[in-house]
């Protein structure tokens, strides 16, 4: 997606949603670090362009509840949840980048319901690539990308990285692992060799004693 396209499939969510709520009334933006707080700070600056009405944001580092903490790091960085108001009895548009397997959305559900017991959940997401892993499905898409499961899908903000576009990486997976089979094996054979030269090495001494 190029900047131009960003940027009409982000005004066209507002609307789906300004719609959908019938308003904006009791309606809260709430971001997944990092990316979707940028993406929902554009949203409410949208909809105050179109309704007058300030919408309150808020911003979720999910890396706690995430269920894959132990896989991912050691010593994982984790950021500041940001909500400074109550969530009870709110309708909550949860804003992400990338849409997935649905576990990030999962975890950050599980947080949302530390601060209260809102009145819905609703989620937004910029890209939607497929290969759910849970039953989570969004309410409003900006593109839907079918990829593979190989493939990296790359979102960039300019609040973040100076550009927005979102981009699609392939890997080579196979021709990566040979070459790194083919570097063990060389590795091996260096170690075997070792012990044979330094027998030749004392054997040849002994001789020329």
């Amino acid at each position: 997606m190029t900047e131009s396209e960003i940027r009409r499939a982000l005004v066209r969510i507002v609307h789906e949603i300004i719609e959908k709520n019938k308003g904006t009334k009791n309606l809260v933006l709430v971001g997944i670090k990092r990316r979707g707080d940028f993406i929902a700070c554009r949203f409410a600056e949208r909809i105050k362009k179109s309704e007058g009405k300030k919408i309150p944001i808020g911003a979720l580092d999910i890396t706690l509840y995430r269920d894959d903490l132990q896989l991912v790091s050691e010593t994982p960085i984790i950021e500041s949840t940001d909500i400074t108001f109550d969530l009870s009895k709110k309708t909550i548009v949860l804003v992400d980048d990338v849409l997935y397997t649905g576990r990030t959305i999962r975890a950050a559900m599980e947080e949302i319901f530390n601060f209260g017991r809102p009145k819905a959940i609703q989620l937004a997401v910029l890209v939607d690539r497929g290969h759910r892993e849970l039953p989570i499905q969004a309410d409003f898409v900006g593109k839907r990308i079918p990829t593979a499961k190989s493939e990296i899908v790359d979102v960039h903000v300019k609040e973040m990285d100076g550009e927005d576009s979102v981009l699609i990486h392939y890997y080579r997976k196979k021709k990566i692992g040979v070459k790194k089979r083919k570097l063990k094996s060389r590795i091996k054979l260096k170690e075997e060799a070792r012990p044979k030269i330094r027998q030749l090495t004392i054997k040849n001494l002994k001789e020329e004693k």
